[in-house]
């Protein structure tokens, strides 16, 4: 595999240089009418380069102006980006060519205050990858698959109206975020891993109690607890999928999956976790096969031990005892 570009290894705070793509379009219900009318939407991803944290907008459509909307959203919740990247698509060409033209115009007006001035001189530069070279935005193309091969299989025939799909999108953004990366402390007994969110808000993200609505009927529920059902169903697609990609990374030295030292932190496999919430561990032993091959683990895990094969045992995907 090669090196990350530059761009990725520059210490910044979060969403200083990010990369941006669409995905859809997906059926929208213009009211919560049984004959309503439907319209299109599309989703706004933003991915940051230095911390991988997710944002996500619900867009109109895919015209420059859709996306300068987005873009304002963006920046006001998540701050003024130096560098933008994306690909050569014409929503986002046009955009680039308006935000040239109104610096521009800030610029030169000189009735304009300071403020003004010095939101022109903050710029953003934005960086185009080559033409149908789609792995050059493999950080972000990532992020807009994962995102839109769940959504789509959950959503299936479904029609949401515009605030229905918008608090899913908020709700697939917290979970993409809540995704664990590495130990935040060497500290044996401490399991707490650092987030994506750690960056955003300073500490890991949570949701509030829900009942388990992912077996119930339909027919059963309200519109509300329709979207409370279809977020648990993404959550718990993504989170296994989430789960056996960190095990199949360590195939790409070994065919004989990860051996497991003492004090890795784990995330442990298990049935029916709710949105937002990790099962992890430390590994306090390990028992290894007549090849040498750790077998099964033992590891503490809310203060008391269980005993785990490791094919339930996936590694952080930047733990550095492993």
């Amino acid at each position: 595999m090669g090196n990350l570009p530059a761009e990725r290894l520059e210490p910044c705070r979060a969403f200083k240089k990010c990369g941006v793509d669409f995905a859809g379009p997906i059926t929208i219900k213009t009211s919560l009418r049984k004959k309503a009318a439907v319209t299109k939407g599309y989703i706004c991803v933003f991915v940051c380069f230095s911390t991988r944290a997710v944002h996500i907008e619900l867009v109109s459509d895919l015209t420059s102006d859709a996306f300068l909307n987005a873009l304002k959203r963006f920046i006001g919740r998540r701050g003024v980006c130096s560098d933008i990247y994306s690909d050569n698509a014409t929503n986002f060409v046009g955009a680039n060519k308006k935000l040239s033209e109104l610096k521009c115009l800030f610029q030169s007006a000189t009735h304009l205050d300071k403020m003004y001035n010095a939101l022109a001189t903050e710029g953003i530069n934005w960086h185009f990858i080559p033409p149908r070279s789609p792995h050059f935005g493999g950080l972000w193309e990532a992020s807009v698959k994962s995102i839109k091969t769940h959504l789509y299989r959950v959503l299936g025939e479904s029609h949401l109206t515009y605030e229905e799909l918008n608090t899913i999108l908020i709700k697939i953004e917290a979970v993409l975020n809540s995704r664990p990366l590495t130990p935040l402390s060497s500290d044996p007994m401490d399991a707490t891993p650092l987030t994506p969110a750690h960056f955003l808000i300073g500490e890991p993200t949570c949701s509030v109690p829900e009942p388990d609505l992912s077996s119930v009927p339909d027919n059963r529920l309200k519109r509300w607890q329709r979207v409370t059902r279809l977020t648990q169903c993404l959550w718990k697609r993504w989170n296994d999928e989430y789960l056996s990609q960190l095990q199949t990374r360590k195939k790409w030295l070994s065919n004989k999956g990860p051996n497991l030292s003492v004090g890795t932190l784990v995330l442990i496999k298990e049935d029916n976790i709710t949105p937002l919430s990790w099962s992890l561990g430390r590994v306090v032993r390990v028992q290894a096969g007549a090849d040498g091959v750790v077998r099964v683990a033992t590891v503490l895990s809310r203060g008391k031990e269980v005993k785990r094969s490791v094919r339930k045992l996936c590694p952080l995907p930047f733990e550095g005892n492993v």
